[in-house]
């Protein structure tokens, strides 16, 4: 029996869309893009598990598992087929979702994140200091939840204020600076799996030809010339049917230029407006939180 309860925010009505928030963030980040793809769809926002107001169990932060949760919440809102879109760790868990489950997953949009194994590989010399807390939290049970607890707010906080191009409303950070004090075990752990467990199933997929089979959309910043990777190159030995687009906005794109982002998802999701193939729930429920189990 799965025991997990995931926070979940809907809206709108029409085919279904879920969103997937980001590090160090809640479903919150939506904020300014769920409504308005709310005039055409059902928009579904959850806490992914560990994060926001939804469980944070001592294991399974495995992709694979996160994954699992988007899916359960799926069947509990009898949802068939869904569009799927991931900012960040919402990304990861995206990603792994569409390769486990193709026959759910209509279309993948991913925002400023690559997939687990390929994070390792990007992350080379000097440039790799940007992501000094991806080594951080990939270590041993202990010290990195010891040292982050200690000092959590200027941790979370300096992620906040250096990937963002404008600064937050007061409440909106400190919103967020609660939720992430308030998680840091599930954190880590998020983490630390993205170094470990979610590599090899990530390396699995890639040595057996796997391939994710629905129209993919991809916008980034441009990580490529910043770090020395070429990201359609990456992106096309996982996908075959590819959309990979750069932005000048900052890494908290929802939130920056939700415009761009819903019209991103507009592009993506276009073939099946009005489709009756894609389905989800026949009444609106408002801003309503929904716990999926």
């Amino acid at each position: 029996m799965n025991e997990i309860a995931l926070n979940t925010v809907i809206t709108g009505e029409g085919p279904p869309i879920v969103l997937l928030h980001g590090f160090p963030q809640t479903h919150l980040m939506w904020r300014h893009v769920a409504p308005k793809l709310a005039e055409h769809h059902t928009v579904i926002c959850p806490d992914l598990r560990g994060y926001g107001a939804s469980s944070k169990p001592r294991h399974g932060y495995d992709k694979r598992t996160m994954a699992q949760d988007v899916i359960n919440l799926a069947d509990e809102l009898q949802l068939g087929t869904f569009a799927l879109v991931g900012h960040d760790r919402g990304v990861h868990v995206a990603f792994r979702a569409a390769l486990d489950h193709p026959d759910r997953i209509s279309h993948l949009g991913l925002l400023d994140s690559v997939p687990a194994l390929d994070t390792w590989e990007v992350l080379r010399g000097r440039e790799a200091a940007v992501a000094f807390h991806l080594y951080l939290m990939a270590q041993p049970e202990g010290l990195p939840e010891e040292l982050i607890s200690n000092s959590a707010d200027a941790f979370f906080g300096h992620f906040l204020d250096v990937w963002a191009k404008s600064p937050f409303p007061d409440d909106i950070r400190a919103g967020y600076l609660k939720a992430a004090r308030e998680a840091v075990p599930s954190i880590v752990a998020d983490f630390r799996a993205l170094a470990t467990i979610d590599v090899e199933h990530d390396r699995a997929d890639l040595e057996a030809g796997r391939k994710l089979t629905m129209p993919v959309a991809v916008m980034q910043q441009d990580w490529g010339s910043q770090l020395g990777f070429d990201p359609t190159e990456l992106w096309r030995k996982w996908a075959t049917d590819l959309r990979y687009t750069t932005t000048s906005a900052g890494h908290f794109m929802a939130e920056e230029a939700p415009d761009e982002v819903v019209s991103f998802i507009r592009d993506l999701v276009a073939p099946v407006e009005g489709s009756s193939s894609a389905t989800g729930p026949t009444q609106a429920t408002g801003l309503a939180a929904h716990g999926a189990r």
